[in-house]
């Protein structure tokens, strides 16, 4: 078939009244494509990031009220990061075990508040509980135990899902550990707890405002480079999503996310299963930064890079600027 020329093709005609771009739009943005990721802290006070503009780490019974503002703007899932004291980190991270520990208390009190109206979702990995900063076991020389690590995880896992956690996120990227982690589900009776599994997350430079928020940047001895992956490689990570996804996972995530479309779009046309996207910390510090200094208008650069992600493929986003992009959304 002979594709038609200028002037019979105008594509500029669909683009001419605002009805028509909204008829003929590839892709829609909707609360219902967001996750809200939110900081936990011990105090009894909110506590506002400095390296991360208007997110505070907040005490438990904030974090409920925030999971009630994320229901009715219609976000359908939250994620929880704790800020644990430092007298409960240690080289082992055991605080990740206690069920009384703050992850625990903040699903408990998510639920409390809010019954089945949202989902939550737990990040599954040592680093907020290690003294060390490092997501896993480490040995005399400072490198990360695989098998070792694996155990914990398996332990943290399940305490989270005895909480009420209802997806279990491993963040860690140790070999293995989402086949160990759906085992221990099944035979525990947690059948319907989703694993959301970090299946190329990168050794970024856009993590540092995150590590600030949890507590670990001052902690953290050497890199993670041994365990997270090379910001060179795009086959790898659909290597790690395939072993991923045949251990059991239920979805895939890509980490960071903006510098990642083109791994998002892989990940998609490859395996056509649910990819999300992390936009990450750094990712929103040079939006804020750039608002800031007059280089763009928050609500635009917002909206525009959160489509960006959908256009790439992702069934939706984590993005620490959810609940401003539902309230644009939702006029």
């Amino acid at each position: 078939m002979t594709q038609p020329s200028y002037p019979a093709l105008r594509l500029r005609r669909t683009r001419a009244a605002a009805w028509s771009r909204a008829l003929h739009r590839e892709n829609v943005l909707t609360p219902a494509d967001l996750i809200w990721p939110l900081f936990v802290t011990d105090s009894d006070e909110e506590e506002p990031i400095a390296a991360l503009p208007g997110v505070s780490r907040w005490p438990v019974a904030g974090i409920a009220a925030r999971a009630r503002e994320a229901a009715a703007l219609g976000i359908p899932c939250i994620a929880l990061f704790p800020n644990t004291q430092a007298e409960r980190r240690s080289a082992g991270g055991e605080e990740a075990l206690n069920p009384d520990n703050l992850m625990c208390r903040a699903i408990r009190a998510i639920r409390d508040a809010c019954g089945d109206g949202i989902g939550i979702l737990t990040d599954v990995a040592l680093d907020p509980y290690t003294s060390h900063g490092q997501d896993g076991l480490i040995d005399d020389a400072g490198y990360v135990l695989n098998d070792a690590t694996v155990s914990v995880l398996v332990a943290q896992s399940l305490n989270q899902a005895a909480a009420g956690a209802d997806i279990i996120a491993p963040s860690d990227m140790m070999d293995g550990r989402i086949g160990v982690i759906r085992e221990a589900l099944e035979r525990e009776g947690h059948h319907n707890v989703q694993i959301m599994a970090y299946a190329a997350k990168y050794a970024s430079a856009f993590y540092g405002p995150f590590r600030d928020a949890v507590g670990s940047r001052g902690l953290l001895k050497g890199d993670k480079k041994t365990y997270q992956m090379d910001p060179a490689n795009g086959e790898e990570a659909l290597r790690e999503v395939a072993l991923d996804l045949a251990e059991g996972a239920d979805s895939v995530m890509v980490k960071p996310g903006l510098p990642y479309l083109d791994i998002v779009a892989r990940v998609k046309a490859r395996f056509e299963v649910p990819v999300f996207a992390y936009q990450v910390s750094g990712e929103y510090a040079m939006i804020e930064a750039a608002v800031a200094a007059g280089a763009g208008e928050r609500d635009a650069l917002v909206l525009e890079t959160l489509m960006a992600f959908k256009r790439a493929g992702a069934s939706g986003v984590l993005t620490y600027h959810a609940a401003q992009a539902a309230r644009l959304l939702n006029g």
